[in-house]
């Protein structure tokens, strides 16, 4: 009895000894892909951003992540982001606002998509799913369908470019409403200059943008 006992016992510390040796470790795979990997992640972020010296942004996002090692590097607001755009006595010039953006650093050119909206201090409202700002020729485009309204007028178009301060800008393929001296040749507005009805071919080729979604753009 004695030894039917013992050969139990030695049986059962086997079986146990051997399921321990069969147990996996349940890990992640190690992560390889630096691209993937922000440099910096700030969250409930409002801050002011200079440019030379010179302050020119206010940025309010809940979340800013920064990549230095993709190509381009950039800068990602995922979570959506307003911007204050100042003038160089320090004077809000604009609003900008989008569900999501992208700043490529080097480049210098801001990615907005989403619900896109933009005021500037003349009451000039843009609205659009995207919109591109070129930090280097101090230019805003979209090839989107945009609408944009002042207190003279509403256009609406496929394609929208502008100076940064949104005082000059052109639409194309557009429809909307117009105070009388824009079709019968009166005298410009010194606020702004609208060229409507242009077919897409004639607009002038812009910057590409950064990533492959935005393709459609041809370099200069």
């Amino acid at each position: 009895m004695r030894l039917a006992v013992g050969a139990l016992a030695l049986l059962a510390a086997s079986l146990g000894m051997l399921s321990c040796s069969e147990e996996k470790e349940h890990t992640a795979p190690a992560i390889h892909d630096r691209d993937s990997v922000s440099v910096m992640v700030s969250y409930g972020v409002n801050t002011l951003i200079s440019d030379s010296g010179v302050i020119k942004y206010r940025i309010v996002t809940e979340r800013w992540d920064v990549n230095q090692v993709r190509q381009p590097s950039r800068w990602t607001f995922i979570k959506g982001i307003f911007l204050e755009q100042f003038d160089e006595k320090f004077h809000v010039e604009a609003y900008i606002q989008a569900d999501t953006a992208w700043y490529y650093d080097k480049m210098r050119l801001w990615e907005l998509r989403g619900r896109v909206r933009v005021r500037n201090v003349k009451g000039l409202v843009f609205s659009s799913e995207e919109l591109y700002w070129d930090g280097i020729s101090h230019e805003m485009y979209s090839n989107k369908y945009s609408t944009l309204v002042t207190p003279e007028r509403t256009l609406e178009g496929t394609y929208f470019r502008s100076d940064e301060r949104m005082t000059h800008y052109t639409v194309s393929n557009s429809q909307g409403s117009f105070v009388k001296s824009d079709m019968d040749g009166g005298t410009e507005s010194t606020a702004d200059t609208t060229a409507v009805g242009d077919s897409a071919a004639s607009v002038p080729q812009v910057r590409p943008a950064a990533v492959p979604r935005a393709s459609t753009y041809k370099s200069r």
